[in-house]
């Protein structure tokens, strides 16, 4: 079984849902953004998904945006993350860290250099804007701990949805609506005809996100889903109240 399925599945066994919460690297400064990876690792969350800043980041809304062109100011480094991420890493073994970013600045990294900085660090990566079709450009991650995360949503066919979860491992990221992240939603409602059709594809663990706010909304997601997913909720309580607001966020997903 790949090693972060069997983390999920591990963990699943004493909590009812997990929890997946999102930072963007360098926002609003590298330091700053470091504490806050602190305070979520602290506060028990299972998955750290940490999102490399780009300039276009197509499948985030207003406020990921608006905090990925802040971060960039700070000129961030890929190496520099990975570097901060080992160091997280050590301190939170008990936690997985995935990296989130998109193809441009990976590219330019390079993902043998990503295969060789990252194992053992990141135990997943999520590239929004790379089509299932382009997986080859993965294989140098093959022999490494970074496991490529794929998205479906719930307007992908059946037909396409098979093509995905075959490529897939680790876990499936269940986007819960169209649209990017950050829009309001009318709660978790109306998911679970699409996600009894994933989970009749795959054995893999599903994480939900795009819309999860609060935790009404992780109460109210389908018993099937085992990973809540949360990045504009937290980022939104960071910047009405800082460090204190994002912990009493925190206490009442974890708590849901």
């Amino acid at each position: 079984m790949n090693a972060l399925t069997d983390y999920i599945r591990t963990q699943r066994k004493s909590s009812k849902k997990l929890l997946m919460t999102h930072v963007v690297f360098g926002y609003p400064s590298i330091e700053k953004s470091l504490e806050i990876m602190h305070l979520l690792l602290d506060g028990g969350v299972e998955l750290l998904e940490v999102q490399f800043p780009f300039s276009d980041p197509v499948a985030d809304g207003p406020l990921i945006t608006s905090a990925c062109h802040q971060a960039l100011s700070q000129k961030p480094t890929l190496q520099n993350c990975i570097d901060e991420l080992q160091t997280l890493s050590r301190q939170y073994p008990d936690s997985r860290i995935l990296l989130m970013s998109y193809l441009n600045p990976l590219l330019q990294f390079g993902f043998e250099r990503l295969a060789e900085q990252g194992n053992g660090i990141i135990s997943g990566i999520i590239i929004p804007d790379l089509p299932v079709e382009h997986d080859s450009l993965l294989a140098p991650l093959a022999d490494s701990s970074i496991t490529p995360i794929w998205l479906l949503t719930p307007d992908t066919p059946d037909t396409r949805l098979d093509q995905v979860v075959r490529k897939a491992d680790g876990m499936i990221y269940c986007v819960s609506r169209k649209g990017v992240t950050g829009q309001q939603s009318n709660g978790m409602s109306g998911l679970d005809g699409y996600l009894a059709r994933v989970s009749a594809a795959t054995d893999l663990p599903l994480g939900v996100g795009f819309g999860i706010q609060s935790a009404d909304d992780i109460r109210s997601l389908p018993e099937v889903a085992d990973i809540a997913i949360i990045g504009s909720g937290l980022l939104n309580a960071y910047n009405n109240g800082g460090l204190d607001k994002l912990r009493n966020l925190l206490t009442e997903l974890k708590n849901a």
